[in-house]
């Protein structure tokens, strides 16, 4: 255990600034209740003088979540008494409320946003401190724009404002202009000043990602002696965003050696975390992003996955436990090597494959490979089955196993205001299953007459769709969440009609729940 380093969140504010991402009062609340599960120090829920809606849910957040003296509640003001009241008027309801500020020092902040000189300036930010200090003890001050900033001209600002009373000073790159090395240097030189001055005021960082370097940053940044850090889940925010609170927390965690510090953040509850911001906000997470993305703990190299099985630290320097995962994901691809593939095929009960049969079933697996972006679980399944009739029909392994999954043969969907329907034709071994439904919408509409078919008893937990390119011929992919029986099953799939993705999607997961019933049998 090294230095504690404070996380400041601030996706319900800074995080909130995206475009579309807006939240209602209960979703704030819901995130500011995971917030405080995941271990974060300070949450700033807000910008009260932005509306009265911001304001109410800023204020409920106070006394909903910050019930303890554990958690921080904050939420952002100008320099201005209205905004200062706003503030104090929205957090007074927590146990440990904090009024936070910012104003700008970069000369084009001052002289070009604010029309002002630069001691006019400075003298505001005083004021604005010492006028906060009688309604708060715990007062930030955020310099806008440092990164920027001539540096005497910041440190005087940031000398002023601590002898006002301020308790932490936050250093914002605010337009991602920095670079590691000299945001550190900034960062070793200001951290010397202030702890001669006063050592119990906290030094602060806040990076944006404009050129991909927020986190890079945010970690020099404590390498030099930032004493707090302020992030979103997911690396949300303005523009291209701010630094991403899972990938500090778990580079600080991965490589302590080198940067001696720690958070007390809950890291098994990142992925939760990191799900319940994206579907509130309707933000999916980018697949390759790292810690929280879809692929982040996928592995289809069979190179790679060679080496996994073989000892997971071959390509694995997080485990997927320490951040909320089951495990790490081996995807079945064309690029995929036989240790992946006969792992795949032990764990559904097909362990005692001779070499030659191995081959063969392998050979089967590479010509599906080749049709398919992936390859689940049940299509290992037939796999075996075809090649057991065509070598070796008597082979106690001969069971027709794709007698008991489902196929989409076709489908039509109407879409409309009043009566969206479906209806479909799937085909279960030699039976062709036929069902039609309506809905409240069009996907509604099809996965209601597909459960009828496959009569599962299955609720939608989650349902995701992107292009993953571009035009007429744009390919949808759609993944999608299933639970039955308290268990959940995740499957995905891609075409150029998003209907039948949609479909395929959940034709996958119920064959995902088949092989799950299956395999302790074959065991």
């Amino acid at each position: 255990m090294g230095r504690k380093i404070w996380v400041f969140d601030t996706t319900l504010r800074d995080g909130e600034q995206v475009p579309g991402a807006k939240l209602n009062l209960y979703e704030k609340v819901e995130i500011a209740q995971q917030l405080k599960k995941l271990g974060v120090d300070i949450i700033e829920a807000g910008f009260p003088a932005s509306s009265q809606g911001d304001f109410d849910a800023v204020k409920a957040v106070a006394e909903k979540v910050g019930t303890t003296s554990d958690i921080m509640i904050t939420a952002l003001a100008r320099a201005v008494k209205a905004d200062i009241d706003a503030v104090y008027n929205a957090v007074k309801y927590a146990e440990n409320p904090m009024i936070h500020m910012v104003l700008g020092t970069s000369d084009i902040h001052v002289e070009k946003k604010f029309s002002k000189s630069k001691d006019q300036i400075l003298q505001i930010g005083v004021d604005a401190v010492k006028y906060a200090k009688t309604l708060l003890p715990q007062v930030q001050y955020s310099t806008e724009d440092a990164s920027r900033s001539d540096f005497e001209y910041l440190w005087k600002t940031i000398e002023a404002v601590m002898r006002a009373g301020a308790t932490m000073i936050n250093v914002p790159d605010t337009v991602g202009f920095a670079e590691p090395e000299e945001f550190g240097e900034m960062i070793f030189k200001l951290n010397n000043r202030m702890k001669n001055l006063d050592d119990s005021v906290l030094l602060s960082v806040h990076c944006h990602n404009d050129l991909g370097m927020a986190t890079a940053n945010t970690l020099a940044a404590i390498k030099n002696g930032a004493d707090k850090v302020e992030c979103t889940i997911n690396g949300i925010g303005e523009r291209a965003g701010n630094a991403a609170l899972e990938e500090v927390v778990m580079a600080l965690k991965t490589r302590s050696t080198i940067y001696n510090a720690d958070t007390r953040i809950n890291t098994k509850e990142i992925m939760n975390t990191s799900r319940l911001v994206s579907s509130f906000m309707g933000l999916d997470v980018q697949v390759n992003k790292a810690i929280t993305g879809d692929n982040a703990f996928a592995h289809s190299s069979g190179i790679h996955q060679d080496g996994l099985l073989k000892s997971r630290d071959a390509y694995e320097i997080v485990h997927p436990e320490d951040v909320g995962l089951d495990d790490m994901e081996l995807v079945l691809t064309a690029r995929s090597g036989r240790h992946a593939v006969k792992n795949a095929l032990e764990k559904l009960g097909f362990s005692n494959l001779s070499t030659d049969e191995f081959e063969g079933i392998f050979e089967g697996f590479l010509k599906l490979a080749d049709a398919k972006k992936e390859v689940y679980d049940h299509d290992l399944y037939v796999i075996v089955e075809s090649y057991y009739e065509k070598h070796d029909a008597s082979h106690k392994n001969a069971t027709h196993y794709s007698d008991q999954f489902f196929d989409i043969e076709d489908l039509q969907v109407v879409s409309n205001t009043s009566f969206p329907s479906a209806s479909v034709k799937v085909r279960k071994g030699n039976e062709v299953l036929k069902a039609s439904a309506v809905g409240s919408g069009p996907i509604d509409a099809l996965y209601s007459a597909i459960a009828e078919i496959t009569s599962m008893d299955v609720k939608l937990v989650e349902y995701n769709i992107n292009s993953v390119s571009r035009g007429k011929e744009a390919l949808g992919k759609v993944k999608i969440t299933i639970e039955h029986e308290g268990e959940k099953y995740m499957a995905k799939a891609a075409d150029t009609d998003i209907l039948k993705a949609s479909a395929l999607a959940y034709i996958n997961a119920i064959n995902s729940i088949v092989v799950a019933k299956l395999t302790p049998v074959m065991n």
